[in-house]
């Protein structure tokens, strides 16, 4: 039975959507209209300083995302930083509905796959997970900020495989970013699985693409 690799933020915690997508629009909802670019150059400022700033280790979900709109509101609109709990709140609240209807679907996986993720996190995914009720899952969580190296290097695929005792070719990776996880994927030898709601977003040729999570086992060998 192949192994399965599988990206963390937007495939496992939501629809295949990355979370810039998804934060923006829970700040428009509640009145923060920033703009589009503005809005992402805050967002990815807090990812790239998050763990420079704060003592990540151990943190749950819902600290971590606290944290991360915390940065955002810093730099966005300070006088409304009281809506950070509000706002990773409604995130949060996001990713457990999706999670809820992921765990039927990993508990199944995992009699029958080794399953493993790969993932550019703030070093703290096992802490995250494990709040989450579902680091028992996976046999092994390949996290950015802990090893230091980032999708699309080869390093941090490696390292899962390392961690499941798997060959590329026996192995394959599910996310929704075709620049870090289908490429990644394809560059190793891996097969790989595109999450993505929208029927334009592609891959290539030798990719499989599904909807949602729940159409993984139709596609598997």
């Amino acid at each position: 039975m192949p192994f399965i690799l599988f990206d963390f933020g937007g495939t496992l915690d939501g629809p295949g959507t990355p979370w810039l997508e998804r934060f923006h629009g829970i700040y428009r909802a509640e009145g923060l209209d920033f703009a589009r670019e503005r809005f992402s150059q805050a967002f990815y400022r807090s990812d790239d300083e998050l763990a420079s700033r704060f003592s990540l280790r151990g943190l749950s979900l819902a600290e971590t995302l606290e944290l991360q709109v915390q940065c955002v509101l810093e730099i966005l609109a300070p006088e409304k930083i009281g809506l950070k709990s509000r706002l990773a709140g409604l995130f949060l609240e996001e990713c457990r509905r999706h999670f809820r209807g992921n765990r039927p679907i990993l508990e199944r996986l995992s009699r029958r796959h080794g399953l493993g993720i790969v993932s550019n996190f703030y070093g703290n995914l096992r802490s995250v997970l494990d709040s989450e009720g579902l680091l028992s899952f996976f046999q092994c969580v390949a996290d950015s900020g802990a090893l230091g190296m980032e999708k699309p290097q080869p390093g941090i695929f490696l390292e899962a495989l390392k961690g499941l005792k798997a060959a590329p070719e026996e192995t394959f990776m599910v996310g929704d970013s075709v620049a870090r996880d289908m490429r990644g994927a394809e560059n190793l030898g891996l097969k790989h699985v595109l999450l993505s709601p929208s029927k334009k977003t592609r891959c290539c040729p030798q990719g499989l693409r599904i909807e949602r999570l729940d159409e993984l086992e139709a596609v598997l060998p």
